[in-house]
């Protein structure tokens, strides 16, 4: 099950209020060689292009399916490549600014990657990055508990994914130690109002669902989404419900 840009983008007026809280921290320090990871469909960095004049960006998604979309929105100033966070890492060229909104949630072992992507900053350049805490969502809590119940387990082949997301403190001590100033770290809710389970199902499909879809059978699918929504109702018991859905923002200047 590859990722599919129609249902991301089924939310999107939910996914971009945190993108512009992000963006609004970073300064405009002009002709900024930039960087964003992570980037799906490519609107998000256009916007990114749009707002710094100056600046250049090159988007990376490991998605295909996602870059597909970017194509039509490349120009002089904004390219999209195929790649990972680590293989960024590795290629161990400095940016002005590396920003990912909602996306190194991926990417595991948080004290070393965020370490190592600070290393990357310019002198005077700028970190920003958005993550949903995962740990402390609901939807995450209940799909975790689910993929480590029988028969799902088997299905998987006892795989699952526990969120490499830290706290506010130890991403504080992170930034800290990299030589960030500035620093900025808030958490933040970004309420859903949903209609029924299902509106709420769509929103996890098109994002943490994924990685385990890929593991099932069509069978298995069907038999883990009824049970996934018989929790997800259980848990909403009442609709309209909210969906306390809460990210960390982090943004710091390298001196």
């Amino acid at each position: 099950m590859p990722w599919n840009p129609e249902i991301y983008n089924k939310f999107k007026n939910i996914r971009y209020q945190p993108f512009y809280d992000l963006i609004d921290l970073i300064e405009d320090n002009g002709k900024m060689k930039s960087i964003d990871l992570g980037c799906g469909t490519g609107e998000q960095t256009y916007i990114l292009s749009e707002k710094f004049e100056s600046a250049s960006f090159i988007g990376i998604d490991s998605s295909e399916e996602m870059l597909a979309k970017s194509q039509n929105l490349q120009n002089d100033r904004l390219q999209f490549k195929l790649g990972t966070t680590e293989d960024i890492i590795a290629s161990k060229q400095k940016w002005d600014l590396i920003f990912s909104n909602a996306a190194l949630q991926w990417s595991d072992n948080h004290k070393v990657l965020f370490s190592d992507l600070i290393n990357l900053v310019e002198k005077n350049g700028q970190f920003a990055v958005q993550m949903p805490v995962q740990p402390d969502n609901v939807l995450n809590k209940i799909l975790l508990e689910l993929v480590q119940e029988e028969p799902y387990t088997t299905y998987l082949k006892g795989w699952k994914r526990e969120s490499p997301v830290l706290s506010m403190d130890e991403y504080a001590q992170i930034l800290f130690n990299g030589g960030l100033q500035n620093i900025q770290i808030m958490q933040k809710v970004y309420p859903i109002i949903a209609d029924d389970a299902q509106q709420l199902l769509d929103f996890i499909s098109g994002s943490t669902l994924v990685p385990y879809m890929e593991r099932l059978s069509e069978e298995q699918q069907q038999t883990f989404i009824k049970e996934y929504k018989k929790r997800i109702e259980n848990a909403f018991p009442k609709f309209p419900a909210i969906y306390a859905f809460k990210r960390i923002l982090l943004y710091g200047k390298k001196k």
